[in-house]
């Protein structure tokens, strides 16, 4: 037994360093991005992470840099494209996905089919047809075009990942909903819904992602600067001042990415086990 264990001990020792230094390396940059943000410029060349003096003024003025705004009205304007995205995506994904997994309707197969190619045409392609729809219906300088598509499905990816969850519970709890006199949509709301759970904080999780991240879309389409997002505010901040106080952008996108930081962690349990159980469960 202890010359089992001594063996155990020996294995993980290599591991565990290897593990310490793959995490060093990828925390590297954050803690290097903390540092900088606490610098003046005249410090950016200088060598070393943190300055000798932390300038943590650089969060309060790059809070109100920006000329008739702060940075309160670009993290709102965010979180309001995002509860619409992200209840969007996980509303309509699910309810697609549930149609073509649990519902018989002719040429199921061909349309979840051409569902499937969606995913493989590049976004590049479609963007001038977009473009062209959404001015026609007078949507630019909205948040329109960035909200709307989260209601038709989501995109490809969320619904075959709930498809395939869907496919994964036994039909037998479907039929014995409908001899207690469940209807269809109430399988969906009481039955399936709270067993795809995990599944549904993955698309949450994901849609959040995508959408707080997605910097070209929000450019396309938003021209107000009273719209414009954390990431739009960002760029702005270089355009609106002669010399870019660095210290102050990099405090200011910093703090950009704590809500995804945060949204993670709070469900990383859900987000894990929906990834590692889809189309596995049965």
């Amino acid at each position: 037994m202890m010359a089992t264990l001594k063996r155990m001990k020996a294995w993980n020792l290599p591991t565990h360093l290897i593990l310490i230094l793959v995490c060093t390396v990828m925390i590297y940059p954050i803690v290097w991005w903390l540092g900088a943000s606490l610098k003046t410029n005249a410090e950016m060349s200088l060598p070393g992470i943190f300055p000798s003096d932390p300038q943590w003024s650089n969060y309060v003025k790059g809070w109100t840099a920006i000329p008739d705004y702060t940075f309160s009205r670009f993290f709102a304007n965010s979180f309001i494209i995002e509860l619409f995205s992200v209840t969007g995506s996980v509303v309509s994904a699910s309810l697609v996905a549930f149609g073509f997994a649990r519902v018989n309707f002719r040429y199921s197969k061909l349309w979840f089919a051409l569902l499937m190619l969606t995913m493989m045409i590049p976004s590049q392609v479609i963007v001038i047809p977009q473009y062209v729809m959404f001015s026609d219906l007078n949507w630019i300088n909205t948040y329109l075009p960035i909200i709307v598509p989260h209601f038709f499905g989501g995109g490809g990816f969320f619904v075959f990942l709930l498809v395939q969850f869907i496919r994964s519970i036994p039909r037998e709890l479907d039929e014995s909903a409908k001899i207690d006199g469940c209807t269809t949509f109430g399988i969906y709301f009481r039955i399936i819904m709270p067993l795809v759970k995990p599944a549904l904080v993955t698309v949450a999780i994901y849609s959040f992602l995508w959408t707080w991240d997605d910097f070209f879309q929000q450019l396309l389409y938003i021209n107000s600067v009273e719209k414009f997002t954390v990431g739009l505010a960002l760029r702005l901040f270089m355009d609106s001042q002669s010399t870019v106080e660095w210290g102050q952008m990099l405090s200011m996108s910093l703090l950009s990415i704590i809500p995804s930081v945060i949204v993670f962690f709070l469900a990383q349990k859900q987000f894990i086990e929906g990834i590692a159980t889809t189309g596995l469960k049965g």
